[in-house]
């Protein structure tokens, strides 16, 4: 059974930082892409930053050059790195996994498998 399990979340003042963690359980991690997206109150999901199965990384524009994206494939774990945290980052943050390689990264159709999400508060 695929079992996605994030973690890391918190409270932070703006200007902090956070590192979010993902486990992947079921399946070949390797093979598979995987996103980072979130979800503030009354506003719909958005993709964060994905990792393709070859390494190559992508992000929103709103988190470029604050976030970093990587990921163990030994331990089976993608990373999400959050600095320079800001109020507006605050949300509900989800892993996702695609067994895809071209693809559009930050369009959540086509992710297969999703973690239940991990809570990040960012105070002015």
């Amino acid at each position: 059974q695929v079992q996605l399990v994030e973690s890391g979340g918190g409270s932070v003042q703006a200007g902090g930082s956070l590192r979010l963690s993902c486990a992947g359980y079921g399946y070949m991690y390797s093979l598979y892409s995987m996103g980072w997206f979130r979800q503030a109150p009354g506003k719909e999901r958005e993709a964060v930053a994905a990792i393709r199965s070859d390494g190559t990384t992508f992000y929103d524009d709103t988190v470029k050059g604050r976030f970093t994206i990587s990921q163990d494939t030994a331990k089976n774990t993608l990373y999400l790195q959050m600095n320079s945290l800001k109020p507006e980052d605050t949300a509900m943050y989800y892993c996702a996994a695609t067994p895809r390689t071209a693809y559009p990264w930050y369009d959540e159709v086509y992710y297969k498998y999703w973690g239940q999400g991990t809570q990040v508060t960012v105070s002015p």
